[in-house]
């Protein structure tokens, strides 16, 4: 039996965007609003990330009180004209809303106003849809691979005494990005600078997505020297690797040893990763449990919670500096054998992750003289 479809009540609507605009992951949105992520990003995707305005209605539009003085009206056996005196309301607006909803005999308030509200629902055709020429002209400076800013500046330069031939760039990129527009075709979204398909909101960028804005994060430099020399085990490194269908997983690398350990992840939310990195470093023996170096992705926010968990601490690298992690990057590229690009991650299960960490872990490295990271590990240990 088919899933029945569950809309979104105007409550929910409101805290998906409200969420989206502070930046919050899909997946953090589907968990709060009880969703599942796809569905919470094609919301997102047919509006091109962009919060569609509040509906309100017309400050010149009948209301429901007057609605409903205009059926007991009816009922009274008033007349359109005197219904309008009392309502202050021109009389051809009394007689058209009567027409327009049944007659004097079906005329019913709440009914009337329902369907004025839907049949309200016609969103104002923008500049590019209305006009074709002008429409036709951004497209082929966007497929020329001219941003926005530009197209904009040099149809003004271009057309100077022409108003028609003008449109703003906040223009051009509302219409690519919401296709409900209809005026600019979807695949011009890949000749901007970022192929992207939603816009993010500018809140996110500064805060909960940017780089270095982790509360309480310890630099790498603090890191302790004999992590950096690589004299003992028990210091790793991390990362995500990202996969087809919005899957990631997580690699963790013993820099000593180049020992690896894969980690399945339901999602890539700080509660997500952190909670499932905790469980899989717990197992280890205490001696192999004194740091963890990450970058700056904000899955590793709760990294405090992490310290607390696992007594391992946690250092972060300087923004875009991902030779700091070279062991990371070394593997997750080594990996790509056995996970290529496009990947659907979450088909694999833990012990399907664990066989692949183990091929790795058994093949003799270069870096270790030819050593196995598994034996360089062992002996370390003894």
């Amino acid at each position: 039996m088919a899933r029945k479809r569950r809309e979104y009540s105007a409550a929910e609507r409101g805290e998906l965007w409200e969420r989206w605009k502070r930046g919050e992951s899909v997946t953090d949105i589907a968990r709060a609003l009880d969703r599942v992520p796809a569905t919470i990003y094609c919301t997102l995707r047919r509006h091109g990330g962009i919060a569609p305005p509040e509906r309100r209605r017309s400050r010149l539009a009948l209301t429901h009180p007057e609605r409903e003085e205009i059926s007991r009206g009816i009922a009274a056996g008033k007349s359109a004209r005197r219904i309008a005196a009392l309502l202050g309301r021109s009389p051809s607006t009394i007689t058209r809303e009567i027409d327009r909803h049944g007659g004097r005999h079906a005329y019913r308030a709440a009914e009337a106003d329902e369907r004025a509200w839907d049949n309200a629902r016609r969103p104002q055709t923008c500049k590019l849809a209305r006009d074709p020429a002008l429409s036709q002209l951004v497209a082929a400076k966007l497929a020329e691979d001219w941003s926005p800013e530009q197209i904009a500046g040099w149809l003004k330069a271009q057309f100077p005494r022409d108003q028609t031939m003008r449109v703003s760039h906040e223009t051009i990129y509302l219409t690519l990005f919401i296709q409900a527009r209809g005026a600019l075709k979807r695949e011009l979204v890949t000749h901007l600078r970022r192929k992207r398909y939603i816009r993010r909101p500018k809140s996110a960028k500064r805060g909960n997505r940017g780089q270095g804005q982790i509360v309480g994060a310890v630099s790498i430099r603090e890191r302790p020297a004999e992590a950096e020399d690589r004299a003992i085990p028990g210091h790793w490194e991390g990362d995500l690797i990202a996969g087809g269908a919005n899957t990631y997983l997580a690699t963790l690398v013993e820099r000593h040893s180049r020992f690896v350990m894969l980690v399945a992840l339901d999602g890539k939310d700080t509660r997500s990763v952190t909670g499932a990195l905790s469980k899989h470093v717990r197992r280890l023996p205490q001696q192999l449990r004194s740091s963890l170096t990450w970058d700056r992705g904000t899955e590793m926010a709760e990294h405090a919670q992490f310290t607390v968990a696992t007594d391992v601490k946690v250092y972060f690298c300087d923004p875009q500096s991902p030779w700091q992690r070279g062991s990371n990057e070394n593997t997750n590229g080594l990996l790509r054998q056995y996970l290529p690009k496009g990947t659907d991650l979450s088909k694999f299960t833990q012990p399907q992750l664990d066989a692949i960490a183990a091929k790795l872990n058994t093949r003799p490295r270069e870096t270790l003289g030819f050593k196995t990271p598994a034996g360089t590990l062992e002996a370390a240990l003894r």
